[in-house]
């Protein structure tokens, strides 16, 4: 009986993946294990394996091509044995590879035997794992794989290059996610350049940025707070840690996302989710920070936020900053629908004034910018250089009124010049 392969779902809130590399070809007999294809999200990097024996009767999908996630991708059975009715494609084209299976020519297996310490030792190993080997120099005599069946597949080779402690493969529900940077294909080169395709991860944040800048209308308003106050509590704070009295070392960001929790519980507006029609507002500040990643900007929520101390919320932001980096986010953290706003910090790159862009469906969304002396009247006629940290509020203004806007902008520096604990 012909079983269809589904696109997983990793997360409630992934709606689509990129098919990546097909590790088996239509034709090619399948064991219970097997990696079949490799595929991602806009944040991670997954392999799919067969759930049963059987022969790979069709694919319904290229690579490269985005795929809605639980919808049938391949087809696996036995030798002759019909697919129709699983092709979710037949309605809209003609299916990218459904030739029958005996007229395929059946390719090499994905297994190699490679000489060791043990004799006759067979290494198991994915094609795109072997690949990474040879670039990287790493030697995979000496790996244990991760993969179905000890199977050695490309987060082992990364893990094995960087010389970090593995991680286990975990159930869907806590997965462990390998943010791996993947390797660019020059498409064409001349003396002076060179044209290199767009990464599929890149493809995804693209069509996120241009969806969010296409649906919404969005204004960004730039404000100034004097930040003696909070750079003299920093620095108690660090002295504190230093000393040991303190157990977490809270950092000037979050101390800025304190003062934005505080603004957000006196102008709930803002703290909303906009859906045309209707506005979703929220009893509770679930907080997105934007974290830099090797594979790219990432946007985990800490649900909430508004319930911690700031010695507890500096404690989660470190937590979800950290698993974003290193792969442990849950996927449901990113979807930009966990988070009711987000703040973005720049200001450790000098950047003095920028434009975030919203993360739909939520309102609103703040930019923080560095610390950098800028004059101020002190008393009256008297004037100095005082440090002042940017802000930088993007919104949309289909949800709120410009002077809405100022105002909780005003009040978020008001929070931060009178800062307290």
């Amino acid at each position: 009986m012909a079983i269809p392969v589904l696109m997983p779902r990793q997360g409630q809130s992934v709606e689509s993946c990129i098919l990546g590399q097909w590790y088996k070809s239509v034709g090619e007999e399948v064991s219970e294990g097997d990696i079949l294809f490799s595929y991602e999200t806009d944040k991670a990097s997954f392999e799919e394996e067969a759930k049963e024996d059987g022969i790979l009767l069709a694919t319904f999908f290229e690579e490269g091509d985005e795929v809605p996630v639980l919808v049938n991708v391949a087809v696996l059975g036995n030798k002759g044995e019909s697919f129709d009715e699983f092709n979710p494609n037949v309605a809209l084209k003609e299916p990218a590879n459904t030739k029958p299976a005996e007229a395929e020519e059946k390719p090499k297996v994905v297994e190699f035997d490679v000489e060791d310490d043990s004799p006759n030792k067979r290494i198991r190993i994915s094609p795109l794992a072997r690949k990474m080997a040879e670039k990287l120099k790493v030697n995979i005599q000496s790996l244990k794989g991760s993969g179905p069946h000890g199977r050695i597949i490309a987060r082992d080779i990364e893990t094995a290059e960087k010389g970090v402690e593995k991680t286990i493969q975990q159930p869907v529900e806590t997965q462990t996610i390998k943010t791996v940077s993947q390797p660019t294909t020059i498409l064409e080169s001349g003396d002076d350049y060179e044209i290199k395709a767009i990464p599929n991860i890149r493809k995804l944040i693209a069509n996120a940025m241009f969806q969010s800048l296409q649906n919404s209308a969005q204004l960004t308003h730039h404000m100034s707070a004097d930040a003696r106050k909070m750079m003299k509590l920093r620095k108690k704070i660090k002295k504190e840690f230093a000393d040991g009295t303190l157990s977490q070392n809270v950092t000037i960001n979050d101390l800025v996302c304190f003062a934005v929790i505080r603004a957000l519980k006196k102008f709930p507006q803002v703290n909303t989710h906009y859906h045309g029609d209707k506005m979703k507002w929220f009893k509770k500040v679930h907080l997105g920070l934007a974290v830099d990643t090797e594979r790219g900007l990432m946007v985990p929520a800490v649900k909430n936020a508004d319930d911690l101390s700031i010695t507890g919320m500096s404690y989660q932001l470190q937590q979800v900053a950290t698993q974003s980096k290193s792969g442990n986010i849950n996927p449901d953290l990113l979807n930009p629908a966990a988070a009711t706003f987000t703040v973005s910090n720049l200001g450790n790159y000098g950047v003095e004034m920028f434009t975030p862009v919203i993360n739909l469906p939520q309102t609103a969304i703040l930019g923080v910018c560095t610390i950098i002396p800028r004059p101020k009247e002190i008393e009256e006629g008297v004037y100095g250089f005082v440090p002042m940290i940017g802000l930088s509020l993007t919104y949309n203004h289909q949800a709120l009124d410009g002077g809405e806007a100022t105002l909780f902008l005003a009040e978020i520096k008001n929070q931060i010049e009178n800062l307290s604990l």
